[in-house]
């Protein structure tokens, strides 16, 4: 495959089933809700649906309060749109290669007796499977340096904030590091960690930052099941 038919077939992932059709559908409707109701909860649903990459444009140099003349800010809020429709397209290609299944990324899934219980001790065997399911489960986190990246990110960002709560006197703002680098998982898993006056003072952060890896794992798992199919021969869509 040629690196020039991949964003072919990152579109094609994108548009090519009605999973990731409607996710484009939902993520246009809320930057239409975002515009019409600016000052409510709602304005920030676009970035959410198209965490976490949205959340990168923070450390980009344009965006839609650039200051300069209207031909600069023009230039930056066209900049800025065009990052947003990619991150929407991203992650609908993600929807699209977990619509597409396994055929063709290299999952193993075939079962063999080795582990589904049929020789060998039982209790043996079914340890042996749900230890094989895990690894093919896991395994686009790890198989492919997109996803490996993203894992070096997120290490980053859990080291910089675990480091400024339990080393700094006064850590600031560093849980939004990983807050947007596992987005959008990772809210759920602030939104459950318990408030720091209802146990241990250094519990909660080290609850937060738990929550966080395991939220950047799956997002690591489902970057590399795109890279896989984006990698694979064959993109069959479902409709």
């Amino acid at each position: 495959m040629s690196k020039a038919s991949r964003p072919r077939r990152l579109f094609a992932l994108a548009t090519g089933n009605r999973h990731a059709r409607g996710y484009l559908a939902v993520v246009a409707g809320s930057v239409v809700c975002s515009l019409l109701f600016p000052d409510s909860p709602l304005a920030m649903a676009p970035m959410l649906l198209t965490a976490p990459l949205s959340f990168l444009g923070v450390a980009l140099p344009f965006g839609a309060g650039t200051q300069g003349s209207p031909a600069v800010e023009a230039l930056a809020i066209g900049l800025w749109t065009l990052w947003f429709l990619a991150c929407a397209l991203v992650n609908a290609a993600v929807l699209g290669a977990l619509a597409t299944g396994a055929a063709g990324d290299g999952t193993v899934t075939e079962r063999s007796g080795a582990w589904s219980g049929r020789s060998g001790p039982a209790r043996a065997g079914a340890r042996d499977g749900v230890a094989h399911r895990v690894r093919n489960l896991l395994a686009p986190a790890v198989d492919n340096w997109p996803a490996r990246g993203y894992l070096a990110v997120v290490a980053v960002a859990l080291g910089f904030f675990l480091g400024a709560e339990y080393v700094l006197a006064d850590p600031g703002f560093a849980g939004i590091w990983p807050l947007m680098t596992t987005a959008p998982l990772s809210f759920l898993a602030i939104a459950l960690t318990p408030a720091a006056d209802t146990g241990p003072e250094w519990l909660s952060p080290l609850l937060f930052a738990a929550g966080s890896a395991l939220s950047g794992l799956v997002n690591a798992v489902l970057l590399g099941r795109l890279t896989r199919r984006l990698r694979s021969p064959q993109i069959r869509p479902v409709a």
